[in-house]
C-alpha cells in the first residue's frame, strides 16, 4: 500500500469517526453505522478522489456482525421458533407479500426498476440488505440504501411512540437485575480463549462461503459457524460495545463510499415515496400484529414488536422495557432475519429471472 492510499484511508477513517461521534452525541439510532455512512458520503462528494476504504475492512466488519447474529440463536429462541413455526412462517410471508406490493406501487409511481424497489422495501437488517443489493445485478444501491435508512429511522422512532401511546397503554417497567445482559457490559477479559476458536471458524466459513458464491457470505458464514459451535456446547462470548461499534464503522464507511447521490433519480419524489412506503409498512405491521393476537394469546404490544420490520436489538430493548414476551419477540425477529437470509435471495433471483424471460418473450 503506497503513501497516497494510506493517506486516503486515514482521511476516510477520521471522517467516519467524526460522523459516528456526532451521531452518538445527537442520540441518533445506530450512530456508528449511520454516522460514518453519512459523513463519508458528504466528504467523498465534496473532496473527490481523497477517500479510499479497502473491501477487506468491510468484510472484517461483516464477520463481526455475522458472529453477533449467530449468538442470537439461543436454545430459548430456537424453542420459540419450533413451537411457533407455522404461524411465524405465515406472518413472515404476509409481511414480505406486503413489501412486494409496496415495491410494485413504488415501481409504478417512480419508474424505479422493480429489483431496486423490492430490495429497498425488504424488512431485513440494513447491513444484510445492502450486502444483498451489492451482489444483485442491475440494482441502484444508492436508492436501496436511502430507502432502507428512511424505513429503519421511521421504525426505530415510531414504534416506541406507538407502543407507549395511550392506544397501547404501555408504561416503562423497572429494569431488574435478571434482565438480558447487554454487550455494553461484556468484559474484554471474558473474550478469551473461546473467541479465538470462534474467530477462526467465522473467518474460514466466510471465506469458504464467498468462494462458493454463497449469498452475503461474510455475514451468513460466521452466523452459521457460530450457531454450530454453540450447538456443540461451546459458549460464544458477548462482544464489548466498542468492538461492535468498530464493526459498524468499518461497514458504514464502505457503504458511504458506494453511495452516489447523482444516481438518485427525481430526488424529492424518490424520498417522498420512500417515506410513504415506510408509513404503509408500519400500518401493515400494526394490522398483522392485531391478526397475531387473534391467533396467539399475546398482547398487542408483543405482537407489534415481534412483527415490526426493524432491528432485532431495538425491538428487544423495548420488549424488555415493557415486560413483553421477550422470547417471542426474539424468536419472531430471528425467524424473519434468517428467512430473509436463506429464502429471499433465491426467491428474488427466481422472480427476476422469470421477469427477464417474460420481457424477452414479449419483445420478440
Amino acid at each position: 500500500m503506497n503513501k497516497s492510499n494510506r493517506s486516503r484511508i486515514l482521511t476516510a477513517f477520521i471522517t467516519a469517526a467524526a460522523g459516528g461521534l456526532l451521531f452518538k452525541l445527537l442520540h441518533i439510532p445506530i450512530p456508528w453505522l449511520l454516522g460514518p455512512m453519512i459523513a463519508v458520503l458528504i466528504g467523498s462528494n465534496l473532496m473527490k478522489e481523497r477517500y479510499a476504504w479497502p473491501g477487506f475492512f468491510r468484510n472484517t466488519g461483516m464477520i463481526i456482525v455475522g458472529y453477533t447474529i449467530g449468538l442470537s440463536l439461543t436454545a430459548a429462541a430456537l424453542r420459540q421458533m419450533y413451537h411457533q413455526l407455522p404461524i411465524m412462517l405465515l406472518m413472515t410471508v404476509l409481511l414480505l407479500a406486503l413489501c412486494a406490493g409496496i415495491a410494485w406501487l413504488v415501481c409504478k409511481l417512480s419508474g424505479i426498476n422493480y429489483k431496486t424497489a423490492l430490495l429497498g422495501c425488504i424488512p431485513g437488517g440494513l447491513t444484510q440488505v445492502i450486502a444483498l443489493a451489492e451482489e444483485t445485478e442491475g440494482v441502484n444501491i444508492t436508492i436501496v440504501t436511502v430507502t432502507q435508512v428512511i424505513r429503519l429511522m421511521m421504525i426505530v422512532l415510531c414504534i416506541p411512540v406507538i407502543i407507549f401511546s395511550s392506544i397501547m397503554g404501555q408504561t416503562h417497567a423497572a429494569v431488574s437485575g435478571g434482565g438480558p445482559v447487554s454487550a455494553a457490559f461484556a468484559s474484554w477479559s471474558g473474550l478469551f480463549p473461546n473467541l479465538i476458536l470462534f474467530a477462526a471458524a467465522c473467518t474460514v466459513c466466510a471465506i469458504a462461503g464467498n468462494r462458493i458464491k454463497f449469498p452475503t457470505a461474510f455475514l451468513l458464514g460466521p452466523a452459521i459457524a457460530t450457531a454450530i459451535l454453540q450447538f456443540a456446547g461451546l459458549d460464544g462470548p458477548l462482544l464489548p460495545s466498542p468492538l461492535i461499534n468498530a464493526a459498524q464503522l468499518l461497514i458504514g464507511t464502505y457503504v458511504g463510499l458506494l453511495l452516489k447521490p447523482g444516481q438518485l433519480p427525481s430526488k424529492l419524489r424518490t424520498l417522498t415515496l420512500a417515506v410513504g412506503g415506510g408509513v404503509l409498512l408500519l400500518i401493515g405491521a400494526c394490522g398483522l400484529s392485531f391478526l397475531l393476537t387473534k391467533l396467539e394469546p399475546i398482547s398487542i404490544s408483543t405482537g407489534l414488536l415481534s412483527l415490526a420490520p426493524g432491528g432485532m436489538d431495538q425491538m428487544g430493548i423495548i420488549a424488555h422495557e415493557i415486560n413483553a414476551d421477550l422470547s417471542m419477540v426474539a424468536g419472531y425477529q430471528l425467524f424473519r432475519t434468517f428467512f430473509i437470509f436463506f429464502a429471499v435471495p433465491p426467491l428474488i433471483r427466481m422472480i427476476f429471472h422469470y421477469s427477464a424471460e417474460r420481457q424477452k418473450r414479449l419483445s420478440e
